[in-house]
């Protein structure tokens, strides 16, 4: 598990573009065999991916953590963008299908990830937040996510949004997590601009072709900074920051999020008018 430091906005407006990369990319989600973790000071967000192929892979408890398993005082999202997979809970298995997403409860102690096809292996997408209460392990299916279509193609930015856990779904200590889902021809997400000041956030962008990038826009709304994202990166977003992006072609992304609150509304927008 690597560490990513908090940065202040006043820093953040100095950098370069190698240091923003450094502070707000994880540009390595999945590696065969591995389970990769950033730990960010950000609401001590944890994120990471796991990519089993012909054995289990265990979720491990870093050193760092001072704790006797991972999820000793955390909880734990998990999605799923790859194929066909299993989660085992405390020795209680979970298949999770693409775009499928399992919640685990603080004090579950045993956690692997497993591929029911090593040539078609699953990638399993991890969020993890600090929790002060436990509560239950719950799987919801896409088909069972709760679909909202937004945006319109006239303003490039017709998507659906599906939501897992959040204060009408899966319900969790703190943790938020999404998927969104660009329509052909579509490439803008997040507009209106936001921040939450309350709540750190996580995006994966995934579905991404090979040459295709999406530019992701991060910063104050007076000090918007760019960043160039390929498929399967990620980004840590301040609570401070913006987040939106515009991809080459159309793609998906995970959206995950922990702090104050979990209500899904809660956002501050910023008019078009208002970045700079």
């Amino acid at each position: 598990m690597t560490q990513s430091y908090a940065s202040s906005p006043r820093e953040v407006a100095a950098f370069s573009t190698a240091a923003l990369r450094e502070n707000f990319l994880i540009e390595t989600i999945f590696e065969p065999g591995q389970v990769r973790l950033v730990y960010s000071h950000y609401d001590r967000l944890v994120v990471g991916g796991a990519l089993p192929g012909t054995g289990p892979l265990l979720l491990p408890c870093p050193e760092a953590l001072k704790a006797a398993y991972f999820l000793e005082r955390r909880e734990l999202g998990i999605l799923n963008i790859g194929g066909a997979g299993r989660v085992l809970v405390d020795g209680i298995a979970y298949d999770l299908g693409a775009q499928d997403c399992l919640y685990v409860g603080r004090g579950a102690q045993a956690v692997d990830f497993r591929s029911l096809n090593a040539s078609e292996p699953a990638k399993f997408y991890l969020l993890s937040a600090p929790a002060h209460a436990a509560h239950p392990t719950a799987r919801r299916t896409q088909a069972e996510a709760t679909p909202v279509r937004m945006g319109a193609a006239e303003t490039a930015n017709a998507r659906t949004i599906y939501k897992y856990i959040y204060a009408e779904g899966i319900q969790s200590c703190q943790l938020v997590m999404g998927l969104t889902q660009l329509e052909p021809g579509s490439v803008w997400n997040t507009m209106p601009a936001h921040t939450h000041d309350r709540r750190t956030e996580a995006y994966l962008y995934f579905g991404l072709p090979e040459n295709q990038r999406v530019l992701h826009l991060m910063g104050q709304p007076q000090e918007t900074r760019p960043l160039w994202v390929s498929n399967e990166q990620a980004i840590i977003s301040p609570p401070w920051s913006i987040h939106s992006g515009c991809g080459t072609s159309a793609y998906a992304f995970i959206w995950g999020m922990a702090g104050e609150n979990r209500e899904y509304t809660d956002m501050d927008p910023v008019p078009l008018h208002g970045l700079f």
